[in-house]
């Protein structure tokens, strides 16, 4: 017996030694050619023995075998295998494989690889976002991205930017993307007191970006869950990289102007014109225009017209020539603990129209710090401050672009000069509110995101985000005794806005090779948000002097009030990733949301998604294809959801009011307890592909969104006593095709040639709405027809006969068609849909070129199938109807019998032609040249001598040239008073062009 566990022991013993003797521990290093790699894997070939790489790219693995291969990998980069051989430090360099689409890209709650991307995701990097050096982050996207249109508003410094992806999907909630910064979404919220919007995301500091995520599909998106709808656009700012420390300077300055001016009738035309519409009203008999003390004469204050003394050019005067300045200054580095990026910026904006202004200073810091190999914390926090001088909304006379409208026959100064003159003009003389009054906004932004990351396992990890966003906004206003608040001696208001969103999401997550060939990530953990919002206002009139220009000096205050909000969601999730062989792709998630915006019973809604891909190129009859780098494809579906309504829509509300000088309550809202999720059920098949060492690659997607119980304010009836009700009604779709190819043309030692080009088609329809259509002025949403088509009379020309405008009769005939008889009588007219506010066809191409040190680029953009209805065109294109100055066309009027002509005869103060129609709705197609960037690096040589590590000088040009047949300003710009309407779209109202702008820029590394 004691001979049998004798050898028992020594056999033990012996396997113990042996065990000893033949594996070791191996540690090292992982790196790529930017510096050590963290989250690197490191495994024991044949095993499930694995590990991942610290913070600082070190690493140590146990029980390694003396003969056994360590296969090292990171996303994005090749995989290596690597023999020890009885060595117990083993460093690598990963390699980029050219083989693969390397590119990683932020998803939500984590990151992935491109190349085993299931999800649509369009991606934007910092250099292609700094290549264009202006105030808005929005725009530095237009044209980037397949399916995404990006447009400013107007001109106006401050303007609203408008992003749509993958069309419309809503009627009446939030049409408008979820933005996400550094993981914490942020407030999006339009605080304007006027209509005229305010873009949200004017703070924010573009030179302070790392890369931009656009999250189109619902696979990507619904990990977002109730506010995917619209998709997700996730920023990511600059993190420092340990090492040595780095210093760089970016400063800019230009010069703008409008990209187009319009071509009005002058002195001489204007007197032309409107004489003979006179005649052609009242008889030629009639002079009470051009008679001594008439009409004329009171126009030009007693300067002598007749003889061409006066002849101002008001768009002159409101279309200006502006300028920009835009300075960043940057530190960052850090060693193996702490890493930080510190930034400072400032940019001047002098708008082209004239008054509009803005000051933007920014401030960032980012830190990391490893507390221990197990620990990492880090805080990104960003200041900003934005003082804008604003200007009246497009539907006030006080807005300078309203000016067109006056009569070149009336000057703008007074005889000195300097004084505004008020008495002579058509309309309130724009100027009067320049030199009399203010209107000044002030933003104060804070963003702060913090988070604290515990590796529990080397395969499972947890993460807590806390983050805070206050949104601070002041404006105040003043209308002088000189501007048309004459009459109450001075105007003045003041408007304060605090809007606070807190936001914590914890969340593990698990990350574990099988096997080799096994891959398996989990994501789990649940989000909560809150949002607040504070508002005070009050106004008074009577000033004793126009010095004294706040609220406090009013000798009355004749309105006032006070309001607080607040709304939450709490949200769980979950997100698995499952790879075999590195070409099965498997992908599901799952959120759980819950808005106290919701009715109780339909307060949670549950959003899921799934999405497969296969690496074709990774089967053994492609792997060694010379010609295929990649060939994948790709399949998604999906449910999102959209909550962008009134916080309390659910709810039957009371406000406290007067009543005969006693306090009263009276109901304000109907309740609707069945209020629930809009939700977007989205559809995407695609296929990535690669040629010749993926020299040539790209994507093609087709997509199918549709979207169910729409929140609509549905109207009601007058004798309801109510206007509106927030219901779930109808439904809508959204389908198209995207394409996205990028070449590298030319690559040699001195040459690179690289184009980008992205196309995109768009079909909305509305597919069921129970109430019937729905009609918004100039607008309609019917089954069958494009969101907020354009319902209108359709124009037919001129008679030849009389010079009267005629109209298409459009009443239907029994077998379906309409009858296409014309009238002068408009009443006669039906109204039909007569095109779309939203383009079907979109593209955008940007080429980059480097020669040695010179460095070249440049983006086309390109819309076609919308439609712009301008609003004012009965107004200043209306034929001398009214005595708005006309635009030159209107010459080409009919004035004999015979003529051919699209313009009636002018009939002053006379309807001919002037009612709404198509008369004034215009294709807005257009290709335009978005930037241009030319630049040159000195070489190191040069450089290194001065102590420098990189200097770049450039210019760059912004909206350059624009091709279209449009007439009007801009076939971008658009209406800033439309209100609450969600569904008047297209609409133009004296919208100011956006500006052309050439500047000159310095790049200093240290």
């Amino acid at each position: 017996m004691k001979n049998t566990l004798l050898k028992v022991f020594l056999s033990f013993l012996t396997i113990l030694c042996t065990s000893l003797t033949y594996s070791q521990d191996v540690s090292g290093s992982v790196s790529d050619s930017n510096g050590p790699l963290p989250g690197a894997t490191i495994l024991v070939k044949g095993t499930t023995n694995s590990t991942q790489t610290n913070m600082d790219g070190n690493y140590t693995i146990r029980n390694v075998g003396l003969n056994a291969t360590l296969i090292f990998s990171y996303i994005g980069l090749k995989t290596q295998e690597i023999n020890v051989k009885g060595k117990s430090v083993v460093n690598t360099l990963l390699k980029v494989d050219s083989a693969e689409l390397n590119e990683v890209l932020i998803i939500g709650f984590g990151k992935q690889s491109k190349r085993k991307l299931t999800d649509n995701i369009a991606s934007i990097s910092a250099e292609q976002i700094n290549q264009i050096p202006i105030s808005n982050l929005q725009g530095a996207l237009t044209a980037k991205a397949a399916g995404v249109q990006i447009t400013q508003i107007n001109g106006k410094v401050e303007g609203g930017v408008k992003i749509r992806v993958r069309g419309i999907s809503s009627i009446s909630s939030s049409q408008e993307p979820l933005y996400v910064l550094d993981g914490m979404p942020i407030i999006n919220d339009n605080e304007s007191v006027s209509a005229a919007p305010i873009n949200p995301l004017i703070s924010l500091n573009p030179n302070d970006v790392a890369s931009i995520e656009i999250l189109k599909d619902a696979s990507s998106a619904a990990i977002y869950g109730a506010r995917g709808t619209n998709g997700v656009v996730l920023i990511t700012t600059k993190q420092g990289k340990s090492g040595k420390t780095k210093i760089s300077l970016n400063s800019s300055a230009g010069w703008s102007e409008a990209t187009h001016k319009m071509s009005w009738l002058n002195a001489a035309q204007y007197v032309e014109l409107f004489t003979e519409a006179s005649a052609n009203t009242w008889g030629a008999s009639d002079l009470w225009l051009t008679e001594p003390g008439g009409s004329f004469d009171k126009l030009s204050n007693g300067l002598d017209w007749r003889n061409g003394q006066i002849d101002t050019d008001w768009q002159d005067l409101a279309l200006v020539k502006g300028s920009v300045q835009d300075h960043t200054f940057s530190i960052s580095g850090g060693d193996s603990k702490t890493v930080f990026f510190l930034s400072g910026g400032y940019n001047n904006t002098q708008g082209i129209v004239r008054g509009n202004s803005m000051d933007r200073y920014s401030y960032r810091g980012n830190l990391d710090h490893k507390v221990s190999d197990k620990l990492r914390v880090g805080l990104n926090t960003s200041l900003s401050k934005s003082h804008i001088t604003r200007i009246g909304t497009d539907n006030s006379f006080a807005t300078p672009l309203q000016a067109v409208a006056q009569s070149p026959l009336s000057p703008a100064y007074l005889a000195d000069g300097i004084t505004p003159n008020n008495e002579s003009t058509l309309y309130y003389n724009f100027l009067m509110q320049e030199f009399n009054g203010s209107w000044d906004v002030n933003i104060f932004r804070t963003i702060m995101n913090s988070y604290l990351e515990y590796k529990i396992l080397p395969e499972l990890s947890f993460k807590t985000e806390l983050g805070y966003d206050n949104n601070n906004q002041t404006e105040e206003y003043f209308s002088g005794s000189l501007t048309q608040s004459a009459s109450t001696n001075g105007y003045a208001d003041a408007n304060a806005i605090q809007s606070d969103k807190y936001s914590i999401n914890n969340y593990f997550t698990y990350n574990k090779t099988f096997k080799e060939d096994y891959d398996l990530e989990f994501v789990g953990g649940m989000s909560f948000e809150e949002s607040a919002r504070k508002r005070q206002y009050v106004a008074g009139t009577g000033f004793p002097s126009d010095d004294l220009q706040t609220v406090e000096s009013a000798s009355e205050i004749t309105s006032g009030l006070s309001s607080r909000t607040k709304y939450n969601f709490l949200s769980y999730f979950g997100r698995a990733t499952f790879s075999i062989k590195d070409k099965y792709l498997l992908k599901g998630s799952l959120r759980y949301d819950g808005s106290s915006r919701f009715g109780a019973s339909n307060r949670y809604g549950v959003f899921p998604a799934a999405s497969a891909g296969w690496i074709i190129s990774q089967e053994d009859f492609l792997k060694d294809n010379n010609t295929i780098s990649l060939l994948k494809l790709r399949g998604s579906f999906g449910i999102t959801g959209n909550a962008g309504i009134g916080n309390f829509a659910s709810l039957g509300l009371f406000n406290g009011s007067a009543y005969n000088k006693t306090s009263a309550i009276n109901p304000s809202q109907l309740s609707n307890q069945d209020l629930k999720w809009e939700k977007t059920n989205q559809v995407d098949a695609g296929i990535d592909f690669g040629f010749l060492n993926n020299r040539v690659s790209g994507e093609i997607d087709y997509y199918v969104k549709k979207t169910n119980d729409l929140l609509l304010n549905e109207p009601l009836p007058g004798t309801s006593g109510w206007s509106t009700l927030t219901r779930n009604v109808g439904s809508l779709t959204n389908k198209g095709f995207e394409f996205v190819l990028n070449t590298t043309n030319v690559k040699t030692d001195n040459l690179s040639w690289k184009t980008s080009l992205n196309l995109a088609t768009l079909n909305n329809k509305v597919t069921n709405l129970p109430g019937g259509d729905i009609v918004d002025e100039r607008n309609i949403v019917r089954v069958g027809e494009t969101i907020s088509s354009f319902y209108l009379v359709q124009y037919a020309g001129v008679d030849p006969a009389n010079g009267d405008a005629l109209f298409y009769k459009n009443t239907p005939n029994s077998d379906g068609s309409l009858d296409k008889t014309k009238t002068n009588d408009y009443n006669e007219a039906n109204r039909v849909i007569s095109g779309s506010p939203y383009p079907t066809f979109m593209t955008g191409m940007t080429n980059t070129i480097l020669f040695k040190n010179l460095d070249f680029s440049f983006t086309f953009q390109g819309e076609w199938g919308a439609s712009l209805y301008n609003e004012a065109g009965k107004f200043q294109s209306g034929n001398a109807r009214y005595e708005d100055n006309q635009t030159t066309d209107q010459l080409n009027r009919w004035q004999n019998s015979g003529d051919i002509t699209n313009v009636p005869q002018a009939r002053m103060h006379r309807t001919n032609g002037q009612q709404a129609s198509t008369r004034y709705l215009e294709k807005s197609d257009f290709i335009r040249l978005r930037n241009l960037s030319l630049g040159y690096t000195l070489p190191k040589k040069i450089s290194q001598k001065i102590s420098v590590d990189r200097l770049r000088l450039y210019m760059t040009g912004v909206n350059l040239l624009t091709f279209t047949n449009y007439t009007g300003y801009d076939p971008e710009s658009s209406y800033d008073n439309n209100g609450d309407s969600n569904i008047r779209k297209g609409i133009a109202f004296y919208s100011a062009p956006p500006a052309k702008t050439i500047i000159i820029g310095l790049n200093i590394d240290l």
